[in-house]
């Protein structure tokens, strides 16, 4: 005869904590400008003062019209509180090193 089965609950594994990005920061990618402008708006309504909007190389231009849709359109009281910008070496798969430029802008309520 069979001994019975013990059913054994399901263990819950801890995971190591998450390397978290910064709550308030916006990094640009190749969505369409509107749904960057919502994440803004959506991080200022969430209690940030200050939100960081992020951007590198082609997409500098999509951070700068983020930032002023926000500013012109959705919340008229905000201010640029800073603006970095930098330049960045980047090492491609083939082992070359291409620069690129990058962008840092801080608005605030």
């Amino acid at each position: 005869m069979e001994e019975p089965k013990t059913i054994e609950e399901p263990r819950m594994e801890e995971k190591p904590p998450e390397r978290r990005r910064d709550d308030n920061t916006v990094y640009i990618g190749k969505k369409g400008t509107m749904g960057y402008v919502l994440a803004v708006v959506t991080q200022f309504n969430n209690g940030a003062e200050v939100v960081v909007v992020k951007a590198r190389g082609k997409l500098i231009s999509r951070a700068v019209d983020v930032v002023e849709i926000v500013r012109h359109r959705f919340l008229p009281n905000t201010k640029v509180q800073d603006i970095a910008i930098s330049t960045e070496e980047l090492t491609s798969e083939d082992g070359s090193k291409n620069k690129v430029s990058s962008i840092e802008v801080k608005i605030a309520k």
